[in-house]
């Protein structure tokens, strides 16, 4: 274990033997500090936080803070909870849920450049890169292996789903489907044909997404009279899970074809 001398740590805090804590962090409570993990000058881990193995925290980020709600009640126990192999950049935030016993979580994998944001109670997946100065309103929910351009923000209560593209500087305040790509203001551009290659969908997989894509989006029917044309077809298991998101949409709705 390697503990600068100016770093603050607190004796509720469990950190494993090989923990790396930089100049001037603070780790303020009883957070947990897995295998691996790397923490920057400056930064500060509050509360009921835990850090998954080979966890890297860049300078000057603060994970576990009280969550911006003007409703909040400090006394409250919430926490945050990030899995294993995150990497975090510089001066990102993560604030703790903002109800009792809720978390803030981050999964594995994932690669959030400097300045981004996650607020209270959001859920992201396995394998994100989310660019410079992403942001997060409270209880956005992320799946896996999507790519977040530098400065989109996005509205608290919306999804995202698995293996999406959003444009950097977009304005999104309705769910961002799965597979497919979004830009400026709540508008989607088609699918991520590059990502879905990537990822593994073979062709037969893809020609289906374009199908259930083109029914929902480009057929001019409203979205539930296409699912309701679609439930009548057969479909890949990627095209159910468009789909799916689609018909069980958060309560901000689905973004519209630009």
């Amino acid at each position: 274990m390697t503990i600068h001398p100016t770093a603050l740590v607190s004796p509720e805090a469990e950190l494993a033997d090989d923990v790396v804590v930089g100049p001037f962090a603070v780790l303020d409570g009883p957070v947990k500090l897995a295998a691996g993990v790397t923490v920057g000058g400056h930064v500060w881990l509050a509360g009921d936080t835990s850090l998954g193995e080979g966890t890297a925290v860049g300078w000057g980020s603060v994970i576990g803070a009280d969550p911006q709600d003007l409703g909040f009640d400090p006394v409250l126990r919430s926490g945050v909870r990030i899995g294993a192999r995150n990497t975090i950049r510089e001066y990102v935030t993560i604030h703790r849920g903002s109800q009792a016993g809720a978390h803030t979580t981050l999964g594995e994998g994932n690669y959030l450049m400097t300045g981004v944001h996650l607020g209270h109670d959001s859920q992201v997946g396995d394998g994100n890169v989310l660019a410079n100065n992403v942001l997060f309103g409270g209880h956005v929910h992320l799946g896996s292996r999507a790519f977040l351009g530098g400065g989109a923000a996005f509205h608290q209560f919306l999804h995202i789903g698995d293996l999406a593209m959003v444009q950097g500087n977009a304005v999104v305040s309705q769910d961002v489907p799965p597979y497919c790509v979004a830009h400026g203001k709540n508008q989607l551009a088609g699918l991520n044909t590059v990502g879905l290659r990537r990822a593994g969908l073979d062709a037969a997989a893809r020609t289906e997404l374009k199908r259930a894509y083109a029914l929902l989006f480009c057929s001019g029917l409203s979205l539930g009279r296409a699912l309701e044309e679609a439930n009548g077809m057969e479909w890949s298991l990627a095209a159910r899970r468009l789909l799916e998101a689609v018909a069980n949409p958060s309560r901000k709705g689905v973004m519209a074809r630009g």
